[in-house]
């Protein structure tokens, strides 16, 4: 189970994508879901964090970021293609102009 886990999050898979080898991926995603949830892994990484501090063996900062932001190719800047373009929005009409009398 620890395998699949580790294997899901080095290679970046999503749970369904795991080779028959780890077994059912259903298995192996509530699993996961189930020691996020009861706190599981708070307590294994504490765990390790205390007793690498009790080795003396604590030299690094450790940084874990689980969220993704993706963004359409055109909000990174990407040309977009010609004929393709966003419709024209409609003329302003600001509230402060005054009409001609």
């Amino acid at each position: 189970m620890i395998d699949a886990i580790a294997f899901e999050f080095q290679t970046g898979t999503q749970p369904v994508h795991l080779p028959e080898k780890y077994g059912n991926w259903r298995g192996v995603y509530n699993r996961l879901r189930m020691w996020a949830v009861d706190g599981t892994w708070e307590r294994v990484f504490t765990a390790l964090v205390a007793q690498a501090d009790a080795d003396e063996d604590l030299d690094r900062a450790v940084s874990v970021d689980s969220t993704i932001v993706r963004a359409r190719q055109h909000t990174a800047g990407a040309r977009k293609e010609l004929g393709r373009s966003a419709p024209a929005s409609p003329p302003t009409m600001h509230s402060d102009a005054s009409e001609p009398a």
